[in-house]
């Protein structure tokens, strides 16, 4: 979608691509927000832009995490576009599944990738860097394909990454992501050197500042993808190394890791993005005004109040659990009902609807003891025993929130399942 397309639905055509599930809020060129875009109550985006935006010595990294379909994309770019970050920062936003393979993903693929973006996109927006640099940078690249033909041996491949820096940053990348083979041998060559990889980095962030009097500013999205042992290799065994380049960093890490014990290694610069609070602790019923408000909105601009009834609205919010992707689900889905009966407008049979879809993927999912630890979770709305916590809470089955102190509540369909 192009800016021109974020406009309100008056029809259920509309409103169904309006909902679409995973639509991240680019900011206008003008650097206003998306039309789109929703500031929740008490967002840790101004948290981030803050310390982002205060003194340093040397380039911050920080580390945000939060639920999946909580908006973590959407604030990414959100903050991209503040104009605060892009007088200070020359910043630049990328999936790192554009880079490499999440399943299969360590810390040399990210540095790689970090290195390559910077390099190409300086380029490609019509930056200059030095001769002495593109030496340097062409040197260590015939050094990283000598390297990588001595450990061939002679063998047959197709390795050659490109006679070009640009060319071999892309296909480099482009390799990493899709041939195995060939994501062994350049991580065995980076191992042996990755203080050079980290020197190549820092030299290009310098060059960009020196030309740009802006410090180079790298948001990956998507690291949050990876599984916990691989979140761990990353963040917590190559801590240090991560820390490195010489730019400001803004990681994107799986909540997995804010729920285990290697947390510790990133607690100072971490950042989580609750879900948005809709009742208190223990008492479902009552209910927060302001969460149900920024739900209302969040819908009221994809789609005309008229297109679906208040009551059904409230129950919509009710089982979306205060998660924004959850909330364009249901609303998909019971759009998606609506227009089967040729409604003019969705009601509470449409929502129980989608309720009720989302309720038997979780049936098929869920064991007896799962069972047994969401009914107890409803009862105290505890975060406690973490490591059996951890998998409901990345199935969402389990939800999040803070409200000064963070506590969790079963996911608002899968209340119906627990009474059975």
């Amino acid at each position: 979608m192009n800016n021109f397309d974020y406009i309100t639905a008056t029809d259920f055509d509309r409103a169904w691509l309006n909902f679409e599930l995973d639509l991240p809020l680019k900011p206008e060129k003008n650097g206003k927000p998306n039309p789109f875009y929703i500031d929740r109550p008490g967002n840790p985006i101004v948290e981030l832009t803050d310390a982002l935006l205060a003194p340093f010595y040397r380039p911050p990294k920080f580390f945000f995490s939060g639920h999946r379909g909580c908006g973590k994309s959407t604030e990414l770019l959100h903050l991209l576009g503040n104009p605060q970050i892009q007088k200070k920062y020359w910043p630049i936003n990328f999936s790192i599944r554009e880079e490499a393979d999440i399943i299969d993903i360590d810390f040399r693929d990210v540095l790689l990738a970090i290195g390559g973006r910077l390099f190409r996109e300086y380029r490609r927006r019509g930056g200059e860097l030095p001769d002495q640099l593109l030496k340097e940078l062409n040197s260590w690249k015939g050094k990283v394909e000598k390297e990588i033909s001595t450990i061939l041996e002679g063998r047959v491949s197709n390795i050659e990454l490109g006679a070009s820096i640009d060319m071999f940053f892309a296909n480099a990348g482009l390799k990493m992501k899709l041939e195995p083979a060939t994501r062994v041998e350049l991580r065995q060559v980076v191992e042996t050197d990755i203080t050079g990889l980290i020197a190549i980095i820092n030299h290009i962030a310098t060059a960009i500042y020196t030309k740009e009097r802006l410090i180079p500013l790298i948001l990956i999205d998507d690291m949050d993808k990876p599984d916990l042992e691989k979140a761990r290799d990353i963040f917590h065994d190559r801590r240090e190394i991560m820390m490195q380049p010489n730019c400001a960093i803004v990681y994107t890490v799986s909540s997995a890791l804010f729920y285990s014990k290697e947390f510790d290694s990133i607690r100072d610069q971490a950042l989580f993005l609750p879900n948005i609070n809709l009742h208190t602790p223990t008492n479902p019923n009552d209910h927060h005004a302001e969460g149900y408000k920024t739900l209302q909105r969040f819908v009221h601009l994809r789609m005309h109040p008229n297109l679906i009834e208040d009551r059904a609205l409230d129950d919509a919010i009710g089982y979306s659990g205060g998660v924004f992707r959850e909330m364009a689900r249901i609303m998909r889905t019971a759009i998606g009902r609506a227009r089967r009966r040729n409604a003019g407008k969705l009601d509470s049979t449409d929502i129980e609807w989608a309720a009720t879809e989302i309720r038997n993927e979780y049936r098929r999912i869920l064991d007896k003891e799962d069972i047994k630890l969401l009914k107890k979770v409803a009862e105290n709305n505890r975060l406690e025993y973490s490591d059996r916590l951890r998998p409901l809470l990345q199935l969402l089955a389990l939800l999040e929130y803070r409200d000064g102190e963070n506590w969790c509540d079963v996911h608002p369909v899968l209340r119906k399942l627990l009474d059975d």
